[in-house]
């Protein structure tokens, strides 16, 4: 059967013990770029209500994984582009970015700590203070209060975490040889 499936362990996340590459530079502004395009897409129905951030969702993954690399002023630098695209108050997705990036920051070490479905109940807070903050900034601005939906997206973006992790994780896995006994 490991003839046939070599790379199914590739597909589960990590285990504290293995240790994971460095993550290359232009995969994390590949994994952003394609995460800012997923925003902006069209979308109509139930996925619309239902569509993540999923900017915030991969900055979040890379601002808990690669501090060194993504953190406040790279999720202020997305937050403005995100604005632009999406032609919104310029600053809002920017603020909210930011505070997400320090939020996972000062929760790093406590989110790595717990198996992905556990880690996936923190992310869920950290994504719904970053939807409040771009509510409050919209409301403050004079916009209606939206519908209890809104709370819907925060929560299918920390339904994704896990696979998300597994995806982002993959090319960070060293290569093993797989040597026959």
């Amino acid at each position: 059967m490991r003839v046939l499936l070599p790379n199914v362990a590739s597909l589960a996340p990590a285990s504290p013990e293995e240790i994971l590459r460095p993550a290359r530079p232009w995969f994390v502004a590949l994994s952003l770029l394609l995460a800012l395009l997923a925003n902006i897409a069209p979308l109509s129905g139930v996925g619309a209500v239902l569509r993540p951030d999923f900017l915030a969702l991969v900055l979040l993954y890379w601002c808990i994984r690669e501090p060194r690399r993504v953190g406040v002023g790279v999720s202020w630098f997305v937050g403005l582009l995100m604005d632009v695209a999406d032609s919104t108050v310029f600053g809002q997705h920017a603020l909210a970015y930011a505070v997400l990036a320090y939020g996972a920051e000062y929760f790093r070490r406590r989110v790595l700590r717990f198996p992905l479905w556990q880690q996936a109940v923190q992310v869920a807070v950290l994504l719904m203070l970053c939807a409040l903050l771009v509510l409050l900034v919209r409301y403050v601005g004079g916009a209606p209060l939206p519908h209890w939906t809104y709370a819907a997206p925060p929560l299918v973006g920390a339904l994704l975490w896990p696979l998300l992790s597994v995806l982002l994780q993959a090319p960070q896995r060293p290569r093993r040889s797989h040597a026959r006994r």
